[in-house]
């Protein structure tokens, strides 16, 4: 007997077909998987929790951001001249969806600490679908595209980081520039964002089975908002 289906996701015709369409990207650096165990373990504590969450963001920003663009600048070294290569730190942005996003971004702002900072606040409601109430996003920049770095700790069903999205291309960022990047995923949510956006690069720890009934990722690590804040799991 199959597992009942998560409330808010479809039903994919085969497995994997939506998640193909993806540019996808696994973090398995050692590094990344022992990290990924603290916070998988129900019994880690706030502060540690949330701490390894950032330590985690800086190793999948290092990951997302290795095809960023190249520039070079005249400096003067201790020895010599040079032109020395350079990222435009004015055309990244963050965008951590509320509230759970927001230890991801610092480590992200960490590494890009010039970077533009956006929020979305989304909450699920009893079906698992993304509810609005926030959009606070720069303006995209003129003459060249902003690179987004879109951070959520969960892609489960897949229907926020869907709505994020729709609000990025709503205010102008094209989807060859959005980065959707997360710690754990499940592969509904992946198919459906692969349905909705192919060609999305997407960057997670790691893959995990399935969802629950009550669009949970199993086996997970429980409700990142809640055991990042303390609000309970």
């Amino acid at each position: 007997m199959s597992a009942p289906r998560a409330p808010g996701v479809s039903p994919v015709d085969e497995p994997g077909t939506g998640r193909a369409a993806l540019d996808l990207h696994v973090v398995d650096h050692p590094l990344a998987q022992h990290k990924l165990t603290c916070l998988r373990d129900r019994h880690t504590p706030v502060a540690l929790f949330r701490s390894t969450v950032r330590e985690l963001g800086r190793l999948l920003a290092f990951a997302a951001s290795t095809d960023l663009p190249l520039s070079t600048r005249a400096i003067d070294t201790p020895l010599a001249p040079m032109q020395a290569p350079w990222v435009d730190e004015s055309r990244l942005m963050v965008v951590p969806v509320l509230r759970a996003g927001l230890p991801l971004a610092e480590a992200f702002c960490e590494l890009m600490p010039s970077a533009a900072v956006g929020h979305v606040g989304v909450y699920r409601d009893a079906s698992a679908r993304p509810v609005e109430y926030l959009v606070k996003l720069p303006p995209p920049v003129p003459v060249a595209p902003t690179r987004c770095f879109v951070v959520d700790p969960m892609l489960a069903t897949g229907n926020s980081a869907a709505h994020v999205i729709d609000v990025m291309v709503a205010h102008g960022h094209p989807l060859s520039e959005i980065r959707m990047v997360a710690i754990l995923a499940a592969p509904e949510g992946l198919d459906l964002l692969g349905r909705r956006f192919p060609g999305l690069t997407v960057h997670v720890v790691a893959i995990d089975d399935r969802l629950d009934a009550n669009a949970y990722i199993v086996p997970g690590l429980g409700d990142a908002g809640d055991r990042m804040f303390g609000t309970g799991h």
